[in-house]
């Protein structure tokens, strides 16, 4: 049976002659309709009448937004660009749109490509130029490459309502990173409000995360841009800024938000992402796939790090939260397994002692270890918050400022430091 296609290469001088050919040759490609326009292309996708779309790189109000809606209705789509213009290929890609070829290629080359995209098959391989290379143009030095790392790791802060410090743990982990000589992107992400810009002393009205999002809607996120909508606040550690407003939610799209999350990989060798609490499906919205969700976010971010931390408070309701949240995310990312980090830990909430009886309580109610154990040190976090400084800036003997270090040396895959030997010991 023929592979069913959309077109939309609407104002090309080659689109009638390629139509003609893909229909006209025994290619196993029919064009079931020429759509004039995005939301015309949409439209038809939705009727579930064809496989492919071929659309050219010129289609007006294209964007990773139309791309996702194709690829949730099934259809596979295959992009065509002037021949020589990689800017247009690149776009492309940003967008979401995996096989990309020059207008002039052959019909049986845009066929074959065509089945590939159908049958999910990746395309050719390609060499790409190093996208630090545009850093030293930005004044920044280019970042070092870890050997046998083809990205850089991303890092999710997460924990459920209420839990205590998510914000001050995330910023520390990227802040003690970057102190240890690895570069680092610290990104709020969180919808219901993040507050990244308030606890660093800086302004909450910069275009931030939002501002990446709309360039990766658009295709036009890359490297050198997202370093510049990122604030360097020392040496090595950058941080792309929350939402103004918690009414601004709409803006950070999940299709968006991948793409902004495969530019840090490629500008940091360290991403730490401070997400929402929220895990709720909306279920009214769930069979509409255009709609947009408010928690679409954080569950496309957990979904896409490398590594989960979920931070727990160390009393009876937190613990509480902490254990039915974990159950959450079974529920709705099944293949993520987050590690339990429980902060501000300290005698009197819990009897006995708090560490022992705060595993055993895991353990028992979740079936979930707890890697690390966070002291409270409220002294340091309020001196911390005050400044608009990190802890390591206010605080840096802090016990909860130590630990932030030990955990960041784990995350960053640097050995253990090793232990200070007490004064009139050999």
């Amino acid at each position: 049976m023929a592979l069913q296609v959309f077109t939309a290469v609407t104002g090309a001088a080659w689109e009638s002659e390629l139509v003609g050919a893909l229909d006209r040759d025994d290619h196993g490609v029919t064009v079931v309709r020429r759509c004039v326009d995005v939301a015309e292309l949409l439209a038809a996708a939705a009727t579930g009448t064809g496989q492919a779309a071929l659309l050219s790189a010129e289609l007006r109000r294209l964007d990773g937004a139309a791309v996702a809606r194709l690829t949730a209705a099934g259809v596979a789509v295959v992009g065509l660009v002037e021949p020589g213009d990689e800017l247009a290929g690149e776009r492309l890609r940003q967008l979401g749109v995996a096989h990309v070829l020059p207008a002039d290629a052959a019909p049986e080359v845009i066929a074959r490509a065509l089945r590939e995209a159908v049958g999910g098959a990746p395309p050719a391989g390609r060499e790409l130029a190093d996208p630090r290379a545009a850093l030293p143009v930005l004044g920044a030095p280019p970042l070092p490459t870890q050997p046998g790392s083809g990205r850089g790791r991303v890092v999710a802060v997460w924990g459920p309502t209420g839990a205590p410090g998510r914000t001050t743990v995330a910023v520390g982990l990227a802040d003690e990173a970057a102190r240890l000589g690895v570069p680092s992107l610290l990104v709020d992400a969180d919808v219901y409000g993040g507050v990244v810009a308030q606890v660093l002393g800086l302004l909450d009205e910069s275009p931030g995360v939002a501002a990446a999002a709309r360039q990766a809607g658009a295709g036009s996120l890359d490297v050198a841009s997202l370093a510049r909508l990122a604030w360097t606040v020392q040496p090595g550690l950058r941080v792309l800024t929350g939402l103004a407003r918690a009414d601004r939610w709409p803006e950070l799209r999940p299709q968006a938000l991948v793409s902004v999350l495969a530019e840090a990989r490629r500008l940091a060798e360290l991403t730490v992402l401070d997400c929402g609490f929220c895990l709720e499906e909306d279920e009214e919205l769930s069979f509409d796939t255009a709609a947009p969700r408010r928690n679409g976010a954080t569950l496309t971010l957990l979904e896409e790090a490398d590594e989960v931390l979920c931070i727990s408070g160390a009393d009876p309701v937190a613990l509480q939260r902490t254990v039915r949240a974990l159950g959450e995310l079974r529920q709705v990312l099944p293949g993520v397994e987050p590690v339990v980090i429980v902060n501000q830990v300290r005698r009197g909430p819990v009897p006995g002692d708090p560490r022992r009886e705060i595993a055993m309580a895991f353990e028992r109610f979740s079936g979930t270890g707890v890697r690390w154990f966070l002291p409270a040190d409220r002294r340091a976090t309020d001196a911390a918050l005050a400044a608009g400084r990190t802890l390591a800036e206010v605080a840096p003997g802090s016990a909860l400022r130590t630990a932030l270090r030990a955990l960041a040396r784990e995350l960053a895959g640097l050995p253990a430091e090793p232990a200070r030997r007490r004064p009139g010991r050999r």
